[in-house]
């Protein structure tokens, strides 16, 4: 006679172990799930599942950004969608090489803690016809992140996204502003209200964008150093309450990226604390203080 409830016990515990997948490991780097580096006030946490784009960022010990999300750079193409760092639903992205620099020394193996004066990770990658070299530095307590593309064909894009930050669910406002009108500024709450959820703000082109944790009493300024004319930037937030309010750099919406275009996009990022009432004057100041970085 057969033991009906026990066969089927053992068919869902089977089913359940050909169901389960193993954790996405990209093509190149260490044997690490996740790697946390730390130099002066900021940690960067480096994931294995997203294909060593950053995870989340910390400032003093404090969560900025979530890892629920992806980071990076990614492209959406007409006939498939998103290819890119955390995006694996359509098809992974291709790493060519991969250097971890421990105050400017490269570390053949990486351990899953780093600390140092400097940070530097270069990336290089393959998506279609796209040549996708990623530099993550931190140094000065600040975070520099250099981006270069470049295709020898002609590729149509639903969009790019460069810096993708996902800023926490907590971040209560934003500001942003332009050297060309340096007393005009875009600010505004972010709200949890369910009018304004998945809204995008800023939405125009800007040189620096700045947000506010107030659990922390902390706030983060990203000036965009370096760009080129070719792309039609904008800056945007995304507000997504409950899981983050996400920055992206969107280029390319709609548009053909032409035969032979290389552009290299660079941002800085860096943090401050300061109580609610002079968080703006002081990110402001921040920003002017970044204009000439390098």
């Amino acid at each position: 006679m057969f033991d009906f409830p026990r066969l089927l016990s053992l068919s869902l515990v089977l089913a359940g172990l050909v169901s389960a997948k193993e954790p996405f490991k990209p093509n190149l780097g260490p044997d690490l799930p996740r790697i946390t580096v730390t130099c002066g006030d900021v940690t960067l946490l480096l994931r294995q599942a997203t294909q060593w784009t950053p995870g989340r960022i910390d400032f003093r010990g404090k969560a900025m950004t979530t890892e629920s999300s992806a980071y990076g750079t990614v492209f959406s193409f007409p006939d498939v969608g998103f290819i890119g760092t955390a995006h694996l639903e359509n098809e992974p992205e291709k790493l060519q090489s991969l250097d971890f620099f421990l105050d400017d020394k490269r570390i053949a193996a990486p351990a899953a803690e780093l600390k140092g004066g400097t940070f530097r990770l270069e990336r290089k990658s393959r998506i279609r016809a796209f040549d996708l070299s990623n530099v993550t530095e931190i140094k000065d307590h600040r975070l520099y992140e250099t981006t270069t593309v470049h295709t020898a064909e002609a590729v149509p894009l639903k969009l790019v996204y460069h810096f993708m930050h996902a800023w926490r669910p907590t971040v209560s406002a934003f500001l942003a502003g332009s050297d060309s009108l340096p007393d005009h500024t875009i600010s505004g709450p972010l709200r949890d209200d369910a009018e304004v959820a998945r809204k995008f703000y800023i939405n125009e082109r800007v040189d620096w964008m700045a947000v506010y944790e107030p659990q922390s009493g902390q706030f983060a300024v990203s000036r965009l150093l370096q760009s080129p004319e070719l792309g039609g930037q904008i800056a945007t937030i995304w507000n997504v309450p409950g899981t983050y309010r996400k920055f992206y750099l969107k280029c390319f919406s709609s548009a053909t990226v032409p035969a032979g275009f290389t552009g290299t996009w660079r941002m800085v990022t860096a943090f401050g604390t300061s109580p609610p009432e002079t968080w703006e004057a002081q990110a402001r100041a921040l920003a002017a203080k970044l204009q000439n970085q390098k």
